[in-house]
């Protein structure tokens, strides 16, 4: 593979490159049935409706037809508000050369005497037979008297049609209409009867995915798990000959945006076998075992095409355990597909070289008897990346942007731990924007820290109406939260403090965490004092406190509650927990500890927090003329670093600390 070629893979990698395959026929279109019914109606107008001939005068009427004994008959009905009256000619008499002028009419001829040739409206029908009287009074008595003859006019062939096909032809486009919502495309063709047809998109060596594991940067060790399976498909021979089994299937399990799905686009890139993708939401459907019947489809075809791969994207929509829903019962549609899935993976029948992935966020839901040995061999987890991690994936996002030289992209992996290989892309994507905003040519350093405070904190409001009050207030705030974290050894040291009021939050400050592994107890207390440091300092300077230490309260109140009933940190509670990561206990009506305990750990979880508060309000008041300094430079510059905290407190003294850095602390408007 050549160097263009990879490059171009790299930008599309999120796309599969699925050639289009040429439509056989036509495809139907419901508004199709619309327009023939439209057409229809108007073709009856004219097709169904006969011709009256033309219209004349009642005096003209007559005089040259009545009373010439020209009149066949007369023939009346109702038109709208007015009677009208057709005139029929007897056939010796249209050969006169009165009628040459009424010639032009459509159904008018000199020996049809089948159609009216001249027309003229009265007002009622019993004014038509007074006029006819009047006008015949002085007719000779042998000359016979023309009567009007009364009649309801209706086209039969018009009241037919539109009494009968025209109801019918609408109820079939409604049906097919219906049809076609309810089997939703179902099987290409969207019937009734392909309802229960599998959904899944079949990648084969015709719509061949391009992604490969060189496009899927970082996620070492879980790109060598599913590397695995793929040379399972590839050399089946190689383990089979050693009496092994190939893995039946493997969960793929992390957080949102680790790139769960991307992995699986990679497998179904290198395998060179047939794979089917779907989410876990379409077996869901209104009627009742239509999943159970997409999941059989679904393995048969599996098994035509076998070796194969079947990936199912969030797994847990029908996947949750068994028996927590008491609203449906036992006859739970998303419970028969559960069962129906069971029992394919590894029931009485074999699968033979038919591999499923699955991914889901959420692993403690699933049930129990989906995760055994036997169908989900292999738990693989997917965890946000390293800086090492984040450094190659920022590497991939930025091939397409314009960016200058002197980018460093291991400076950017720095600057975003916790951040998933979503998020990073999303940071490259709003960098591009800011940068664009501001009329640049190239995408610099600034725009990607710019675009990281965007992301984490929100858009700045600089306009934001702040009483100069206020303003001190917030200042003294974020003063002490970054002067108690840099007096601290475990605390995050600070990288940037500013007063601006951006998204929720009324300032907010950016820390430099170390990504640890596992945390001891005074490094977790150094962390809590730092995060009590913004409203001590209030409780320093202005002897009172204010609502602005919300989401302080929050993060400590977390730290506590885990230090004392999750991870056993508590002396008094000593080596327990009361976490369960089966997820279970939330379907508890009751909790894993007595009154006693409950009340013992309240005041274990309170006396941590306080104390680390008075820890804080000693500190600041033993360097309580830094905090003013810091906080009068914070009020005129509004954006302070770190090389402007050194001016003041000098170089920090820890600096075991790690070199990556997020915002750590944002402070909310909320009261």
């Amino acid at each position: 593979m050549n160097d263009n070629q990879n490059t171009n893979e790299k930008q599309g990698k999120r796309i599969p490159n699925i050639p289009k395959k040429p439509q056989k026929g036509s495809k139907f279109n419901i508004f199709w049935v619309y327009a023939a019914i439209i057409i229809a109606i108007i073709a009856a107008q004219f097709l169904f409706t006969t011709d009256g001939g033309k219209e004349v005068t009642y005096q003209k009427f007559e005089q040259q037809m009545l009373l010439k004994g020209d009149v066949q008959k007369v023939v009346a009905y109702k038109s709208d508000d007015l009677v009208r009256v057709e005139v029929y000619i007897k056939k010796d008499s249209l050969k006169k050369p009165l009628y040459d002028a009424y010639k032009s009419s459509g159904t008018f001829s000199v020996n049809n005497t089948a159609s009216p040739v001249v027309y003229f409206n009265a007002g009622t029908m019993d004014g038509l037979d007074k006029q006819l009287a009047d006008s015949q009074k002085d007719l000779p008595a042998n000359q016979p008297r023309v009567l009007a003859e009364k009649t309801s006019r209706s086209n039969p062939l018009a009241s037919w049609f539109l009494s009968i096909i025209l109801p019918v032809l609408l109820l079939i486009g409604f049906w097919i209409f219906m049809m076609r919502r309810m089997g939703g495309g179902a099987g290409g063709g969207g019937q009734i009867f392909s309802i229960g047809k599998s959904k899944a998109t079949l990648f084969d060596k015709e719509s061949q995915v391009n992604i490969t594991f060189n496009d899927v940067a970082g996620l070492e060790e879980a790109k060598t798990e599913v590397m695995e399976i793929v040379d399972f498909l590839k050399n089946p021979k190689k383990y089979t000959d050693l009496g092994g089994k190939i893995p039946k299937g493997a969960l793929l399990v992390g957080s949102p945006g680790t790139g769960k799905t991307l992995l699986a686009k990679a497998v179904a890139g290198e395998a060179q076998v047939p794979f089917f993708s779907l989410s876990g939401s379409d077996f869901v459907e209104m009627f009742v075992g239509v999943g159970a019947s997409r999941v059989r489809d679904l393995f048969k075809q599996a098994k035509d095409k076998s070796p194969c791969i079947i990936f199912i994207d969030e797994i847990d929509a029908i996947g949750r355990a068994r028996g927590k829903n008491g609203v449906m019962g036992g006859n739970d549609e998303r419970e028969n597909t559960l069962n129906q899935l069971l029992v394919e993976m590894d029931g009485f029948g074999t699968n033979t070289h038919v591999i499923i992935l699955a991914a889901t966020n959420r692993a403690d839901v699933l049930d129990k008897a989906l995760l055994r040995a036997g169908r989900f061999d292999r738990q693989i987890y997917v965890d946000l990346p390293d800086v090492i991690e984040r450094k190659q994936i920022f590497e991939v996002h930025i091939t397409p942007l314009k960016k200058s030289e002197e980018l460093d992209t291991e400076f950017l992996a720095k600057q975003t731990p916790g951040f998933s290989g979503a998020d990073i892309a999303n940071v490259c994507n709003e960098a591009a924007l800011i940068a664009a905003r501001k009329n640049k040519s190239a995408v610099d350093k600034q725009d990607f820290l710019d675009a990281v405070d965007r992301i984490v904190g929100g858009l700045e409001k600089k306009n934001k109406i702040i009483t100069p009050s206020e303003k001190r207030a917030i200042a003294i705030h974020e003063a002490g939260h970054a002067t108690v974290s840099w007096l601290l050894e475990h605390a995050a040291p600070l990288v940037k403090v500013t007063i601006v009021p951006r998204g929720q939050s009324l300032g907010a400050a950016w820390y430099l965490p170390e990504e640890r592994l596992i945390v001891r107890p005074h490094q977790m207390l150094d962390e809590m004092c730092a995060t009590m440091g913004g409203r001590a300092a209030e409780k320093v300077m202005f002897d009172t406190i204010s609502t602005g230490a919300l989401s302080d309260l929050e993060k400590v109140n977390k730290q506590a509650r885990a230090m004392v009933t999750i991870y056993g940190l508590n002396d008094k509670l000593g080596n327990i927990t009361y976490y369960d990561s089966s997820g279970q206990n939330e379907y508890n009506f009751s909790k894993p500890y007595s009154e006693d305990t409950a009340l013992t750990i309240d005041k274990e979880i309170s006396a941590l927090i306080e104390g680390q508060y008075q820890r804080a309000i000693s500190l600041l008041e033993e360097n309580k003329d830094k905090l003013i300094q810091l906080a009068d430079i914070l009020i005129e510059k509004e954006v302070l670093f770190k090389d402007d905290l050194e001016v003041i407190f000098g170089k920090r003294l820890f600096e075991n600390q790690g070199e990556s850095g997020t915002p750590g602390h944002i402070t909310p408007v909320e009261a």
